[in-house]
């Protein structure tokens, strides 16, 4: 079923990150439970600042994607909401925090309504896709090419896939690969590829059973091609899987969430030089609040750490970022010391560090996942609050 989560209301946002509805069941891999980490380690000094409020009129409004950077220090995202239409926008935010609309969706020719962020080519091409908002749209992928020129490289009708709510992975050969929540041949979402003269292919279409169901995430791909990512259900309890497709485009489950671990990942993955790899679970736990997961090269799962509402956050339904040293990073949709969601970091060994809270002033309710530089500055946005009241650009310096 195509889901729809127009965000102007913060009731109604805030009312997504409730437990979500089971679906349908796959195969069981063996799950293991670390015991919950509650101690945290004190934040070290680091600078929180606010780069650009949206408005939600023609600058656009609730971004629910990331963020990509160029080589000046720029930053590229989009917007669910706002714009000439109402429709989102892609936009460009300057170090100094000046933002630039460079594409404004009409809902129309262009599908409309961005859930995720943008890629950028060597070029400073962007790619991104369009979700569909309330409209009879299915979804659609796009390219804009830096003098402002907008193409749409495809069409979802449904057979082919709808409702493209992920990012899109390019490869060495400026391959796109990408998902889609919905439909497909068995009506449970695909994987699909843009090759780089724009011809479209769907790699798979997932079953239900035994496989995943309702891809939410992209996608990220090893040095033999082989595909990565998560499906929000679908398992043998119905709650999510880790799946892998090769080049073939054969479909391998390599962890189906079962009870006693977390449920429902909404985030894609990040992968360790160890071929360990690590994402986020909307729900589980003993306060149901979400985990950070880990599942090593044999597929087997563990729970690294486990939020516990207020202070130790509250729904992560984002992915991950990863520094040198194994530390990663991401937010949590509420919990923190204002209930507005959180900036945090989790180490190696599982201890949380918590770098920010929202208060609402400063950004509320983070959707999106963090973009790390090289220098280890973190950016991202939020969906709602600071001072325009339609979310930010944020920025935190270590």
């Amino acid at each position: 079923m195509k889901q729809k989560r127009y965000l102007a209301s913060l009731n109604r946002l805030a009312a997504t990150c409730r437990r979500l509805p089971t679906a349908r069941a796959a195969l069981v891999l063996s799950v293991v439970l670390i015991p919950a980490l509650f101690a945290t380690r004190s934040a070290q000094a680091q600078t929180f600042s606010v780069l650009y409020s949206f408005k939600g009129g023609t600058d656009g409004g609730a971004p629910q994607g990331g963020l990509v950077q160029d080589a000046s220090g720029n930053l590229y995202g989009t917007t669910y909401a706002g714009g000439a239409h109402q429709k989102g926008v892609v936009f460009k935010v300057d170090p100094s925090g000046n933002e630039t609309v460079l594409y404004s969706f009409n809902g129309q020719t262009d599908a409309g309504n961005p859930y995720a962020g943008v890629i950028m080519d060597a070029s400073g091409n962007l790619y991104g896709t369009a979700e569909g908002g309330e409209g009879s749209s299915l979804g659609a992928v796009f390219k804009l090419d830096p003098q402002g020129n907008f193409t749409v490289l495809h069409t979802f009708n449904g057979i082919d896939g709808e409702s493209p709510y992920a990012p899109l992975l390019m490869d060495s050969a400026g391959n796109l690969y990408g998902t889609t929540e919905g439909a497909g041949a068995f009506h449970n979402g695909t994987v699909f590829k843009i090759d780089s003269t724009g011809n479209f292919t769907t790699l798979y279409s997932f079953a239900g059973k035994p496989d995943g169901d309702e891809p939410y995430a992209g996608l990220i791909m090893d040095s033999a091609g082989n595909l990565y990512g998560t499906t929000r259900h679908g398992g043998s309890q119905e709650r999510g899987t880790v799946f892998k497709l090769d080049p073939t485009g054969k479909e391998s489950v390599l962890v189906s969430f079962v009870g006693g671990m977390g449920e429902y990942p909404m985030a894609g993955l990040v992968e360790d030089s160890a071929g360990n790899f690590y994402g986020t679970l909307l729900n589980g736990g003993d306060d149901d609040c979400g985990q950070v997961f880990k599942v090593d090269p044999s597929g087997k799962a563990t729970a690294l750490y486990t939020f516990g509402g207020g202070l130790k956050g509250k729904y992560p339904y984002a992915g991950l970022v990863m520094d040198g040293s194994g530390n990663l990073y991401g937010t949590t949709f509420q919990g923190g010391a204002f209930q507005y969601g959180q900036v945090f970091e989790v180490n190696a060994t599982g201890l949380p560090t918590f770098l920010h809270s929202f208060s609402g002033k400063d950004g509320a309710y983070p959707y999106a996942g963090l973009f790390r530089d090289s220098a280890g500055n973190l950016y991202g946005t939020t969906t709602a609050g600071g001072a325009g009241g339609a979310g930010t650009v944020f920025k935190i310096t270590p």
